[in-house]
This record gives C-alpha cells, structure tokens and sequence, in this order.
C-alpha cells in the first residue's frame, strides 16, 4: 500500500487505439517471440562462432565450422531488425506512459542501442568477409568478433533492464540511470534465463541447418559426419534447456510476488510439462544417433513451451500493471473533469 501511495502516477493518453487492445496484446506476444527466435540464432550464432574459431586454432576442422555457423549470423541479423518492427510498434501503442517512462529513465543507455548494433553489424560483415584475411592472424581476428560478440550480449540487457523497469512504477524513483536498474532482482535472472534459451534455440537451428540432407557436410565440413554435427546440436539444446531447471525458479522466485497468481502458475507448469517431454525425446535421440526423424516433434514441443512462457510474461505484466492503470485512468478523469470545471466557471456570467 505504501509503495502505491510513493509511485507517481501520471495521466494517461486520451487517443484512441488503432485496433482492438486484444489484438495488439495478441499482436505483441506473437511478434515478440518472432523477433527473439532471429535475436536467439543471431547472438547464439556468434557465440558459437567465436567459441569454434578459438578452437579452430589447433583444430582445423572447427575452424571452417565456425566460418559456415558465421554465414547464418548475417542473415538473421536482418530477420531480427525487420521482425522487431511489429513488437515495438505494439508496446508503444499499448503501454505508452509505461514504456517511455522506462526509456527516459535509462536515458543514454537506452538512445546508444542504435550506434550499438549498428557498429556490431559493421563489425560482424567486417569479420565474415575477411577471413582469408586474417588467415594467419587468428588472435587478432578474434577480438574483433569479439568486440561485436560483447556488443551484442549487452543490447540485451539493455532492452531487459528497460521491459523490467516499466513494470514497476514504484520503482521509478529510485532509478539514477542504466546501470541502477541492474540493481532490481530479477534483471540478471531474467538475462541468464535468455541466454540459456539462446543456446537451446540455436542448438535446433544448427540442427537443421547443417543437418539437412541437401547440405554437402564432407564438401564445406571435411572432418565432419552429418551425424557428428546432429549429436553435438542435439547435446547444446538438451544442456541449455537442463540449465533452466536453475535459471528458471530463479527467474521466477526473484519476481515481485504482486504480480503472480494461478493463471500465471498454471501457464508456466503447462510450458514445463512440455519442455520436460522434448527433454525426454531430445535424449533418447542423442543416445540413439539420431538420424533427426523426431525433430519436427522435438521443435513443436519447444515452441509450444516458448508459446506458453510469452503468455506468461504478458500475464505477468498485466497483474503487475493494472493496479496501477486503474490509478492513472482516475486522474486522468479527475484532470479532465477539472478542465471542465474551469470552462464552465470562465464563461461570462
């Protein structure tokens, strides 16, 4: 009651919304978790590239597979802007107040993220197309990736400190810049939550990717088996996903407990009930070789998981936000009631 009484509470925007608010929270959920998939395989992509190449030293064979997982980083990079367009465009129309008031209150952190990816972009074609280059120069062209590969695992945070933030109004006051919103709970949880995912989602596309039947493994991969390259995609995805067993109560035992009720616990057990099936199937498919005829199922079931874990941020977000958007729409009223007020008592008597 204190913390709702301290938070300020401004009025809100009296413009009608273009579409139906369902439908641009439906909107939201949807485009959002489109746009991640591409941010998922753009910066899993890049961490595994760096991680063969400085393998790739001593082993030749890692090396080339670094430069055929860098060929996909570029491509879904694109993906990842073009479809991040629709999710913005969302949250602005649906939670204006809230999320400019986060962007202000990060202030120059928040205004860097376009110099940031840009120069990251630059920095990974730079990178790509001067491997021959670099040849016998590999200290060198590691940190260079590794320069965007930093840049990267930073714009995130920066976008996870500022979504968190303008959950919580009460919070509001305290902020002194970026890095105070660090300070929050949930922040880093929420960050280690998404790169674990990152990995496992990236696992499913090298996967498929280099696992398909049309790839010329011994032509681009010589050292490789198709096989091999399953096994090891296959291993990444189940891991990352076994390390959710922490991140994941983590995550969730470090949210303000104001905002979780039955619905969200019910949507998140459902998402687990499925993780823990394609956990399940993902083993026995690296114990069997796996020859890749359950994939379909293994995705689909991870999907469903994903589907059920970004409802359950928008239900989070709606609890914690509705007390409060009942507050600012009574002084929204209440100031244009007073406006009122004041012309009637203006007129000439």
């Amino acid at each position: 009651m204190f913390a709702q009484i301290q938070q300020p509470v401004p009025r809100d925007i009296p413009l009608p919304l273009p579409l139906p608010e369902w439908l641009l929270i439906l909107i939201l959920v949807i485009s959002f978790l489109l746009h991640i998939l591409f941010v998922n395989l753009m910066i899993g992509g890049t961490l595994l590239t760096f991680v063969f190449e400085i393998i790739g030293i001593r082993n030749k064979r890692y090396d080339r597979l670094a430069r055929e997982i860098e060929s996909t980083v570029t491509v879904n990079k694109s993906l990842a802007v073009v479809a991040g367009v629709a999710p913005l465009l969302a949250i602005n129309t649906v939670y204006t107040v809230y999320f400019y008031s986060a962007n202000a209150l990060t202030g120059y952190a928040w205004i860097s993220i376009i110099p940031l990816v840009i120069t990251a972009f630059l920095i990974l074609y730079y990178h790509k197309y001067n491997w021959e280059k670099f040849e016998n120069k590999k200290v060198k062209h590691l940190v260079i990736l590794g320069f965007a590969l930093l840049i990267l695992l930073f714009v995130p945070l920066i976008f996870l400190s500022n979504i968190n933030l303008m959950l919580f109004p009460e919070r509001w006051a305290e902020v002194k810049g970026f890095f105070s919103t660090l300070l929050m709970s949930n922040v880093i949880p929420r960050y280690l939550h998404f790169l674990t995912g990152t990995l496992a989602v990236t696992g499913l596309f090298i996967f498929w990717y280099l696992g398909r039947k049309k790839y010329p493994v011994e032509k681009n991969l010589p050292g490789f088996s198709r096989e091999e390259l399953r096994i090891k995609a296959y291993k990444l995805t189940f891991f990352a996903t076994l390390s959710q067993i922490i991140f994941g109560p983590l995550l969730l035992f470090t949210l303000p407990w104001h905002g979780v009720n039955w619905n969200l616990v019910y949507v998140i057990i459902a998402g687990v009930l499925f993780a823990i099936i394609a956990m399940i199937i993902l083993w026995r498919e690296i114990k069997n070789k796996s020859t890749g005829k359950r994939f379909v199922v293994i995705v689909i079931l991870i999907s469903i998981t994903v589907l059920f874990m970004g409802w359950g941020r928008h239900i989070y977000r709606s609890n914690v936000l509705t007390p409060h958007q009942k507050l600012m729409q009574e002084r929204t009223e209440e100031f244009y009631k007073n406006i009122e007020m004041n012309k009637i008592d203006s007129l000439p008597k």
